[in-house]
């Protein structure tokens, strides 16, 4: 089926008239099929953390193996965003999505069945790849088929509590499925959605391009590929406790910095650039990258350490602790949402940076956390951070969407994902370092404990657990108590960091725009738009596609009202 109607005998059915609207699919029908694919992207980022246990007894993977098995995804998906992006933008957004969507579940199966450590790094490279499709391609075409700005803050709002959802629900669904069947069960769930997703998508999803002048920069996509890989890779050795200096980190930090490098200076000169930096130029666009990194720079290796808090001082169990973070992941929810709707009242400066405020109070109220479980400071806590976090974050996404051109849509979105990553990875490495600072002078408290032993316990809390249980007695007691203070106080210190990033961040936001300028697409959305079908976006498809609403032969109230607003 083409999506298409014509003038034919017989009436459409009803949910034909539902989903494909005078000829076209409705957008928020898209908008469904889109966000679904995303949920299971963002699911499977952290679905393989509680099932490490029970890939390690099966397939028994050396230390450097379980290292990739676990990072292989996030580091190739990171690496690929900006090269498929573009490449998007070239070929067809809907055509790389819909690629991703096979070759994600192509890989899933591929990782289900896996009876070795090297083919399982190599599925998970694999869904890295589609991931790298998926990502990018469903946010360009959100900007393509929510024309009124309005209505696509609303879209936006949904996609980024969409993604929250997803990367917070992955260690509870891991969780269930492991207690009922093997760990292949967390990959098999993705084949069949993704595998709908598909044919949905291929019957709904409308086909665009971006900029198609001059040949597509294949030599640029690679540097930027290495490149970003090389930065995330030394960066996420350095938040795993390899050292800034040693060669595991460093090696990678630079080789990837030097082709960044290389590849903006190659950028600027082409005449014809992948990525139009000229972008980064525009207040609003830099500004929105730059409150991505810094939010998740803030807030990632916040949540990691706090996981560890919860486990290893009050003792929850990981399902327990999973559902201590369910009013995080609601109020996450309840933030994108809420804040598309006052964006248009309060504009993207006073959204990002009362966010920003928000969350920093959040993580100021944790600070009174301490060594005995406190459900209800614990639950403010969490809501405030999950609304005020994902109020930033939906902000920034709306501006640095809307502000990029549309036929650089997907470049962009790129690059917003690509800075969510880093930030992530930076977070974990510099929140890391801080904990690891505050954490390990506080074990010479410890009377009667050998020095080497104490060394090995000033890696990690549940390492020193272990230390304590082997020295037993009143060593082993004064070393469990002594670490588990340090670690509340190493809390503190990193709370009060990263609430002062945050307060950063509420400063970066006021380069934003105070109010938020839609110029003639105010009021475009009035009732049901109708997409393009596939076939008819591939013969109409051009540089600049400029979706509208139903045609009429004069402007509406509507429009001439909110041009005349916007003028004003």
């Amino acid at each position: 089926m083409s999506g298409t109607t014509t003038a034919a005998a017989r009436r459409p059915s009803a949910v034909t008239r539902l989903l494909c609207p005078e000829g076209g699919a409705n957008r928020w029908v898209v908008l469904i099929v889109l966000c679904v694919s995303l949920a299971i992207v963002a699911i499977d980022s952290t679905v393989l953390h509680v099932a490490v246990p029970a890939v390690t007894e099966d397939l028994k993977p050396g230390g450097i193996q379980l290292l990739w098995i676990v990072d292989a995804y996030p580091l190739v998906c990171a690496a690929l965003l900006i090269l498929f992006g573009t490449l998007g933008d070239r070929v067809g957004r809907r055509r790389v999505l819909l690629l991703g969507y096979g070759l994600f579940g192509v890989a899933s199966a591929m990782a289900a069945l896996a009876d070795s450590p090297h083919l399982l790094i190599a599925a998970r490279a694999l869904l890295g790849v589609g991931g790298a499709m998926i990502m990018p391609a469903t946010l360009s075409i959100v900007r393509q088929v929510f024309p009124d700005r309005r209505e696509r803050a609303v879209a936006i709002g949904v996609w980024t509590a969409v993604a929250a959802i997803g990367a917070a629900a992955g260690p509870l669904l891991g969780g269930f499925l492991l207690e009922h069947f093997w760990w292949g069960a967390v990959f098999l769930i993705n084949i069949p959605l993704m595998f709908a997703s598909l044919f949905i998508g291929r019957w709904l999803l409308p086909e665009s391009t971006g900029d198609r002048d001059g040949p597509w920069d294949v030599t640029g996509a690679l540097m930027a590929a290495g490149g970003l890989f090389g930065v995330v890779m030394g960066v996420k050795r350095a938040g795993g406790g390899e050292g800034v200096l040693s060669a595991m980190t460093l090696v990678p930090l630079v080789v990837g910095a030097v082709l960044l490098i290389l590849f903006v200076r190659r950028q600027r000169r082409r005449t014809h650039p992948l990525v139009d930096l000229s972008m980064f130029a525009r207040p609003a666009f830099g500004t929105s990258v730059s409150c991505i990194v810094l939010a998740m720079l803030a807030l990632v290796g916040l949540m990691l350490i706090a996981a560890q808090y919860l486990q290893l001082v009050l003792g929850l169990s990981p399902l327990a602790t999973g559902l201590r973070m369910v009013p995080l992941t609601l109020a996450a929810m309840a933030g994108g949402l809420v804040g598309s709707r006052l964006l248009p009242w309060v504009g993207p400066r006073a959204m990002v940076a009362s966010g920003f405020c928000l969350t920093a109070a959040a993580v100021l109220v944790l600070t009174f956390l301490g060594h005995d479980d406190n459900p209800p400071l614990m639950l403010v806590g969490f809501v405030l951070l999950g609304f005020g976090l994902q109020t930033t974050l939906f902000g920034s996404y709306e501006s640095m969407l809307s502000e990029a051109p549309q036929g650089q849509a997907g470049g962009a979105a790129a690059i917003g994902e690509t800075s969510y990553q880093l930030g992530g990875g930076m977070g974990i490495a510099l929140l890391g370092s801080v904990m690891n600072a505050a954490y390990a002078p506080g074990l010479a408290a410890a009377p009667g404990v050998p020095s080497a032993a104490r060394a090995s316990a000033e890696n990690s809390l549940g390492e020193a657990y272990e230390v304590a249980d082997s020295l037993g007695g009143g060593a082993g007691a004064a070393l469990r108590s002594a670490a588990r203070d340090s670690f509340v106080n190493g809390l503190h210190v990193t709370l009060m960091v990263s609430a002062g990033l945050l307060l950063l961040g509420a400063v970066a936001a006021l380069r934003l725009p105070r109010v938020m300028s839609c110029g003639d697409t105010c009021d475009a959305g009035e009732g049901a738009v109708a997409i393009p079908s596939p076939a008819a976006s591939r013969e109409s498809s051009s540089p600049s596609p400029s979706p509208s609403p139903s045609p009429s032969p004069s402007p509406s109230p509507s429009r001439e009202r909110a041009s005349a607003e916007s003028r004003g």
